[in-house]
Formats: structure tokens, C-alpha cells, sequence
């Protein structure tokens, strides 16, 4: 074991302070919500609630889950960031394996006009009135079918692609019969299980966590997803259903409120906590690699 030098204790030292800070500046509001959402509505209002619950209560979740609107705005995100991970994954594929492949002529251009429209794009006006002309307007596929593909994403698997499946492999399947279609689905995507949890964990989070497109593109409140309702509570206040302010008092009304805001905050990040343990392992590995421009 080599023996540290005094100014390599010091730099481990700082960046472990540096690290811990960091840390606590993350987990902290985290930590702080569900303690919230938890807690006295009062305590909470008083500032008594730092970092540990007081007198506990489940208060502002029993109101969360009698309310039709978010259970329904639940549903509804869940069928979008299904079906939406899903379209993006399978179009994310067809367009970075052809991309990755040296034998394909012209991938040179293609890639620089899937680049170019990174940079530049029609604007929001354009954007709706194609939209409106498909007839998806107010239908779940104009919060789908716009975003059915990240060009970031389609450059981190076309360099996962040709860094990480050796090219003999796939001449080698191509010699003993095999198509394009089958070298796909038969010997890269099977080695490829850490970028496509990667793409997988972006894809779900950016579906689970968007609002604007169904600010825009939706009228039928049956048809909101949760981020939407969320910014009904959070920011317009609006929990009238839940809070029955004709039956109690307003003292009583604010302490409500403010125990569903963070009730609500809990419950609607849950699925994505949730989700990155399992795909945490893949995370690092498909980043790193992909990461490397080819």
C-alpha cells in the first residue's frame, strides 16, 4: 500500500467535507418534506419542524387519496410514462444502431441533420398548430408523439453501440445467416442492458415530470396528468374539494392545505425514487461509456 503524502491527506480530507456538504444540501429538503408531510400542520406553520416529525398525522394523505382529481391525474401519468418510455426506447434504438453501424452510408449527414435540429427548431406557435392539424390536440398522443425521441439520447447509444458491441461479433452473426434486424434484436440489445436502463430512467423521469406540453395541448381536465393537478395545488391553491372550507374554519382550512402540499409532493416523486435503485446499478456503467464521443 502506497503511503500517502500529507497534502494527499488533506485534498482526501476537503473533498470528503466537500462531499458531506453537498450531500447535505440534497437530502435535506427531502428529508424535511416527509417529516413535513407528517407532522402537525401547526408545528409546521411555526417552524417547529426542522429535521424530525412532531406529533405525527396522516392528515394531508388520507385527503390526497379521497380526491378523485389526483388519483385520476395518477392514472393518467402512469399510462403516459408507459406507453412514452416505451415509443422513445424503441425509436431511440432504430435510430442509433443503423447510426452506429460503419457500413451505413450517408450516417455522417443523417447524424448531422438529427444535430442541427438540436439547435434550431420551428418554435412553440408551429409546434401546436402541427399538432393541431394531426388532430392530437386534447388526446394523449400530442404529449407523446412530440417528444418520441431526444437526439442527446440517440448520440449516447450510437457511442454506447460502437464502444461497447465489437464489430466481429456482429460480422461474425452476419456471416452465419443472421440479418440486421436479428444481429438488433438477437446479440446488441441482450448486451447492451446498461444503456437502455440509462435511457429507460431519462425517458420515464422527463414523462413522469412533464406539465407543459399538457398546459398547452389538453382542455379535457379528465385527460391532466399529475403534474398539472399538482400545479392546481402548489401554485394556484386550488383545494377546495379537499379542504371543505364551508365546514370548517380557516385556521383549520391553512393547516389542511398545507399538509396536503407536502403530502402531495411525497406522493407524486415516489414512483421515481422508487424506480432508481433498481436501475442504479446499470446507471454508471451506461453513462460512462456513452459519454465517449466517437
Amino acid at each position: 500500500m502506497v503511503k500517502q503524502s500529507f497534502g494527499d491527506r488533506m485534498f482526501d480530507a476537503i473533498n470528503h467535507v466537500l462531499l458531506l456538504l453537498l450531500l447535505a444540501l440534497v437530502l435535506y429538503p427531502l428529508v424535511f418534506v416527509v417529516s413535513a408531510s407528517i407532522s402537525n400542520p401547526s408545528a409546521v406553520l411555526n417552524g417547529e419542524v426542522w429535521l424530525w416529525p412532531k406529533d405525527l398525522t396522516i392528515t394531508g394523505y388520507q385527503k390526497v387519496f379521497t380526491n378523485h382529481d389526483i388519483l385520476r391525474g395518477y392514472l393518467n401519468t402512469i399510462v403516459y410514462t408507459l406507453l412514452g418510455t416505451g415509443i422513445n426506447l424503441v425509436m431511440t434504438v432504430m435510430a442509433a444502431y443503423p447510426l452506429s453501424r460503419k457500413d451505413f452510408y450517408g450516417r455522417n449527414a443523417v447524424t448531422a441533420l438529427f444535430v442541427f435540429t438540436m439547435f434550431f427548431s420551428g418554435g412553440l406557435i408551429p409546434a401546436y398548430l402541427l399538432v393541431k392539424n394531426l388532430g392530437m390536440v386534447n388526446t394523449m398522443w400530442a404529449l407523446i408523439i412530440p417528444n418520441a425521441v431526444a437526439i442527446w439520447n440517440i448520440i449516447i447509444m450510437r457511442t454506447f453501440f460502437q464502444q461497447s458491441i465489437p464489430i466481429e461479433v456482429q460480422e461474425s452473426a452476419q456471416m452465419d445467416g443472421c440479418g440486421n434486424i436479428r444481429i438488433l434484436l438477437r446479440i446488441v440489445l441482450p448486451l447492451s442492458l446498461p444503456i437502455m436502463a440509462v435511457m429507460t430512467l431519462f425517458y420515464s423521469v422527463a414523462h413522469w415530470n412533464a406539465f407543459f406540453n399538457a398546459l398547452i395541448y389538453l382542455t379535457d381536465r379528465s385527460k391532466y396528468p399529475l403534474q398539472l393537478i399538482l400545479r392546481e395545488i402548489l401554485i394556484q391553491s386550488n383545494m377546495q374539494e379537499m379542504i371543505q372550507t364551508n365546514e370548517e374554519s380557516l385556521a383549520k382550512s391553512i393547516m389542511d392545505a398545507e399538509s396536503i402540499k407536502y403530502a402531495v409532493v411525497i406522493i407524486a416523486n415516489l414512483p421515481v425514487l422508487l424506480l432508481y435503485p433498481f436501475l442504479q446499478r446499470y446507471f454508471v456503467k451506461g453513462m460512462v461509456i456513452g459519454a465517449v464521443k466517437g
